[in-house]
């Protein structure tokens, strides 16, 4: 993959983002053909960006808003999580159910 010459910092994103998707998928997963490689890329990247939790501002989600905070004890008391599982088992998203 090619870099900016004006961007010297754009090979330091790219290295942690190949070592984070080699770290958390292809390590964990056996890949078929070019096929199944795609769809395990694509589907990470769907969940590195819009379900995983990063560094920043809250642990906040670079494509989607924080969600309102929970302030009713009521609500608090009673909280139920939904975990659905992705690339079979591999990556799990956690949610509040409502």
């Amino acid at each position: 993959m090619l870099s900016g010459v004006r961007m010297p910092r754009m090979n330091a994103v790219m290295k942690r983002w190949v070592q984070t998707c080699r770290r958390e998928l292809l390590d964990r997963i056996l890949i078929w053909d070019q096929r199944h490689l795609l769809h395990a890329l694509r589907e990470f990247e769907r969940f590195h960006h819009v379900h995983r939790p990063h560094q920043g501002i809250a642990n906040a989600r670079p494509l989607n808003p924080l969600p309102p905070p929970i302030v009713d004890p009521d609500q608090i008391a009673c909280l139920e999580v939904r975990r659905r599982d992705r690339l079979g088992g591999l990556l799990h998203e956690y949610e509040h159910a409502a």
